[in-house]
């Protein structure tokens, strides 16, 4: 189903997935739980808190919880995603069905391999359909890795993954916790980073996209951060018809992910 073309190979060794995924997007509850489930090593996508007074078993999860980088979020206590019925302490975590990846283990790797690095960069998607195809689309054209920040973005979940197609058991995702840090880091490493926006004067093909790329795409209502925005080396637009402002954003990181493998192949 997703051929695998020797240009785009992904790195190997510590980043390819397990074949048993880990449990389904489970939703656990309780301070010992959540405490137990990270000391087991399981990855998380949030720990939510009803606000309140911290004890100290729940001061030192917050303080795991940072430490790890583990995303977190304060909710009231009269929130509905705290049942009367479950004894949560104050606390549930959701487990994520999949190993989050660094981007500072991952460029170095494909170049050691002998890679071209293909980057996509997701800032603030929100809408988790939109986030399955658009990892569908880069696994085929063969993405190496795709980029998401820690705070207000979709994770991956069993509902991504199934709209990927299964892609998201195999294309590795970054959870980064400073997009700016990232940026810099991809501008750094030698790659071209190129944000994809309607405010582009020139167009996506008129780039040179056979070399070390990363491709930004933005939120579904604001676009690209002004802080992602002007770390990025190019600004370019795909070519619309009169009339029509702008795409939803999962076409557009098809159309441009396969701008990518157009060069490369007419490269070859």
């Amino acid at each position: 189903m997703y051929p695998n073309r020797k240009n785009y190979g992904r790195p190997q060794g510590n980043f390819q997935r397990s074949e048993k995924p880990a449990d389904n997007n489970q939703t656990i509850y309780g301070i010992h739980a959540v405490t137990e489930a990270i000391n087991a090593g399981k990855e998380l996508n949030k720990i939510i808190f009803q606000r309140g007074e911290l004890g100290p078993l729940l001061q030192s999860l917050t303080k795991l919880a940072r430490d790890l980088d583990i995303p977190t979020q304060y909710v009231p206590k009269e929130s509905s995603l705290f049942p009367p019925n479950k004894n949560h302490q104050g606390v549930l975590a959701f487990i994520s069905p999949v190993t989050y990846h660094k981007l500072e283990n991952i460029i170095p790797q494909l170049f050691e391999e002998g890679k071209v690095p293909f980057v996509l960069v997701l800032d603030r998607i929100t809408d988790v359909r939109n986030f399955g195809a658009i990892a569908r689309s880069a696994y085929c054209a063969g993405v190496h890795t795709i980029i998401i920040p820690d705070q207000g973005s979709v994770q991956v979940s069993e509902d991504a993954i199934k709209t990927s197609a299964g892609a998201l058991h195999h294309l590795p995702v970054c959870r980064e916790k400073n997009m700016k840090t990232v940026m810099e880091l991809l501008n750094q490493s030698g790659l071209v980073t190129v944000a994809c926006s309607e405010k582009g004067k020139g167009m996506i093909h008129q780039l040179d996209l056979t070399g070390p790329v990363a491709i930004v795409l933005g939120n579904e209502e604001t676009g690209i951060s002004e802080d992602i925005l002007k770390r990025c080396s190019e600004l370019a637009r795909i070519p619309l018809d009169v009339g029509v402002q702008s795409l939803n954003v999962s076409v557009a990181a098809g159309i441009i992910a396969y701008e990518v493998v157009r060069q490369r192949i007419t490269n070859m």
